[in-house]
């Protein structure tokens, strides 16, 4: 197959759309399928075996750290020559509109898939007023596609009462060879804890962003003074972070790869996981998959990845008191602690990227398949339409 893809986030950003593209992509390569990246600028001329093609892009107001290319980008002449069976668009907000374009006047099968809880953000963003245009928005987009396919049963459960059609789950994977607890380290311990490597040690990985609701977790470093805390990853919020965590044993290690990042994971002994905007949580099976054992917001994705009191546990959202009880049993309870680690661990091995990856392969054949034949060029609608 020749798969062409849209994404709004590549390299060298770093969240979970960039993890599970960059799967996809060495997974089409080994597969034997070819591929061609529209993204912002920035990034890898090539990745995988797959040429990216870098367009202009500009800064989003609301979001600096995010580019975003114009809906109107020009892809046709490279596209036409490329010739696509089936045209993916990941999280299409403006460049994936441009690939919708050109897809619906080619007749060629669309598929997009859904990752980001983009009008729960803008409400956590302080533009509560715009969240029902967004969704409009979404819905007119994702509504002309064949195939849609979002991360958990809790997203596709809430595409679907917002109206969005043929809806499935892709879920995501997690590579249990590179995160695993032999990788625990007292070295790296030892710097995570700002050399208090006895202490009980909290992990949070991922974006430092706003609508992550990282401040929740302050209020358990008050309630539980012994325990540290390190936060692996950067973003937009840091500079509030510092200032909201100064005073407190907590370490800000920027963004970690590879051994480190793997080793971060495994020396620690719980991860914490406040935000309540997930479609997904690539992170908390990384820390299951790490051996340590995870205690999640009750929202969203998450909630379809933990089974409470046995993967995992849960607090409820705007309860630092209740977070502060759960992880305290965790660290006082090492037995306990231990077997929800386990648990977890054994979750986290049904999830392989290759399992993964050839379900998205099977979505693809279908949507050729099934909509190849059936789809001629349309003409294009207004989203008022």
């Amino acid at each position: 197959m020749r798969i062409a893809i849209t994404t709004e986030t590549f390299l060298p950003k770093i969240d979970g759309i960039v993890t599970t593209l960059c799967h996809l992509l060495d997974h089409l390569q080994i597969r034997g399928h070819e591929s061609m990246v529209f993204a912002p600028e920035g990034g890898p001329r090539l990745y995988a075996a797959s040429d990216v093609i870098g367009l202009r892009s500009y800064h989003f107001p609301l979001y600096p750290e995010q580019k975003v290319v114009t809906p109107f980008a020009r892809l046709g002449k490279r596209l036409a020559r490329f010739r696509p069976d089936v045209v993916h668009l990941v999280n299409p907000v403006s460049l994936g509109y441009a690939g919708l374009r050109y897809a619906e006047k080619s007749g060629i099968p669309v598929i997009a898939s859904y990752h980001t809880d983009l009008p729960g953000y803008l409400e956590r963003w302080g533009y509560r007023s715009l969240s029902p245009f967004a969704w409009s928005y979404l819905r007119w987009i994702h509504n002309r596609v064949d195939i849609n396919l979002c991360p958990s049963p809790s997203t596709r459960n809430t595409l679907v009462a917002h109206g969005f059609k043929n809806v499935r789950v892709w879920g995501k994977g997690v590579d249990t060879k590179r995160f695993h607890p032999c990788y625990r380290s007292r070295q790296t311990r030892h710097l995570l804890t700002a050399g208090h490597p006895d202490k009980p040690l909290l992990l949070y990985v991922g974006r430092l962003a706003l609508e992550k609701q990282l401040e929740s977790l302050r209020p358990v470093l008050d309630i539980l003074p012994d325990t540290r805390l390190a936060f692996v990853g950067d973003g937009p919020d840091r500079g509030r972070l510092e200032r909201c965590f100064a005073g407190t044993p907590t370490v800000f290690t920027g963004y970690l790869k590879g051994l480190q990042l793997s080793r971060a994971y495994a020396s620690s002994d719980v991860f914490v996981f406040p935000s309540t905007s997930e479609t997904f949580g690539n992170v908390i099976v990384e820390a299951q998959a790490s051996g340590i054992p995870v205690v999640a917001a009750r929202a969203g994705g998450p909630v379809d990845i933990i089974r409470e009191g046995e993967t995992g546990l849960f607090f409820e959202p705007g309860e630092p008191e209740a977070l502060a009880g759960t992880v305290r049993k965790l660290i006082r309870e090492p037995g306990y602690a231990g077997e929800i680690a386990a648990a977890g661990r054994r979750h986290a091995g049904r999830r392989s990227w290759e399992t993964v990856m050839d379900d998205l392969l099977i979505r693809y054949a279908e949507a050729i398949r099934t909509y190849g034949s059936s789809r001629s060029a349309s003409p294009l609608l207004s989203p008022a339409q």
